[in-house]
């Protein structure tokens, strides 16, 4: 079992940053891909970034591309997920979840545990 606990969410003007953090507890979190999703009300739950188990391999959606990192820091059974130059349609609940299986990693059916979500509001 593996418990997910998002943080850093919060209110932020376009153009700003912010910085979550995805806390997970189990001695297992070294071994899986993470990633993370967002969703607004209304819509699907949609794929943002995940990286691999080590860290030396990354994917985003495009509409994050070059503007949203994520990272890892398997010692303190953590994954990051660096946002800069926010826009109003970044404004969402954000979601990190772990893939322990082979599937395709933008799905969330890919996914095997999710945290409760950080709401991020981006006002313009």
């Amino acid at each position: 079992q593996v418990q997910l606990v998002e943080s850093g969410g919060g209110l932020v003007q376009a153009g700003g940053s912010l910085r979550l953090s995805c806390a997970a507890s189990g001695r297992t979190f070294s071994s899986y891909a993470m990633g993370w999703f967002r969703q607004t009300p209304g819509k699907e739950r949609e794929f943002v970034a995940v990286i691999n188990w080590s860290g030396s391999n990354t994917n985003y959606a495009e509409s994050v591309k070059g503007r949203f990192t994520i990272s890892r820091d398997n010692a303190k059974n953590t994954v990051f997920l660096q946002m800069n130059s926010l826009k109003p349609e970044d404004t969402a609940v954000y979601y990190c979840a772990v893939k322990r299986s082979s599937g395709t990693y933008s799905y969330m059916r890919s996914y095997d545990y999710w945290g409760q979500g950080t709401q991020v509001t981006v006002s313009s």
